[in-house]
Formats: C-alpha cells, sequence, structure tokens
C-alpha cells in the first residue's frame, strides 16, 4: 500500500525548475519531518532536504540557494521546489517520512515513496 504519493518529476534543461509534491495520510504527515532524498545511477541515495513539523529545515550543501522545501498542513503535502537545475541534479527522487527529524540518514527513515524521475539535461 502507497502511503507517499510524489508528483512533478520529469524532464528540464540545465537552469529549469521543477516542483515536486509528495501528498499523504495524516498519521505519516504529523511525523517529526518529512522530505526528499535522491539517488543517482551508482551513487548511494542522499538526503536533498528535510522539513520539520515547526518548519526547521535541513539542506544538502549541492542544493542550498537553489531548493526549498515547504509542506501544506492542510493538505498534508509537502514541495520541493527546485530552480537553477543542473545536470548532476539528475536522479530519482524520494519521498521520506521520519520520526527522527531533519538529520536522519537514509537508513533511518521510516517510510519511502516510490520515487519519481528528475532528468536534467545539459
Amino acid at each position: 500500500q502507497v502511503q507517499l504519493v510524489e508528483s512533478g518529476g520529469g524532464l528540464v534543461q540545465a537552469g529549469g525548475s521543477l516542483t515536486l509534491s509528495c501528498a499523504t495520510s495524516r498519521s505519516i504527515f504529523v511525523l517529526n519531518a518529512m522530505g526528499w532524498y535522491r539517488q543517482a545511477p551508482g551513487k548511494q541515495r542522499e538526503l536533498v532536504a528535510l522539513i520539520a513539523n515547526g518548519g526547521s529545515t535541513n539542506f544538502a550543501d549541492s542544493v542550498k540557494g537553489r531548493f526549498t522545501i515547504s509542506r501544506d498542513n492542510a493538505k498534508n503535502t509537502v514541495y520541493l521546489q527546485m530552480n537553477s537545475l543542473k545536470p548532476e541534479d539528475t536522479a530519482v527522487y524520494y519521498c521520506a517520512a521520519s520520526r527522527l527529524g531533519i538529520w536522519t540518514p537514509p537508513n533511518r527513515v521510516n517510510y519511502w515513496g516510490q520515487g519519481t524521475q528528475v532528468t536534467v539535461s545539459s
């Protein structure tokens, strides 16, 4: 049973923008943190951005200043706005929910989405 439903991936040229959305149930949405990880071919899954219930955020250094994360509590949805995309941002992006908070490593995530492909062409 899919509990995190992602949308918004696709193909974009370098310098472009995409917005990812992740909708879930209330019981999952109120966990300590929700956000996004990504995995490129041949690489380990890595944290992209997490947001806590109280609004604190954590971003990977590689996306700081380009990506923003937000949450809509009325819709139980988290968003990742990606600007100034680079070819190295190409990966499968996974929505995640964690009881541990915004510093959760990938192996401690409680819930995963099915993943959505983001491809940035040069």
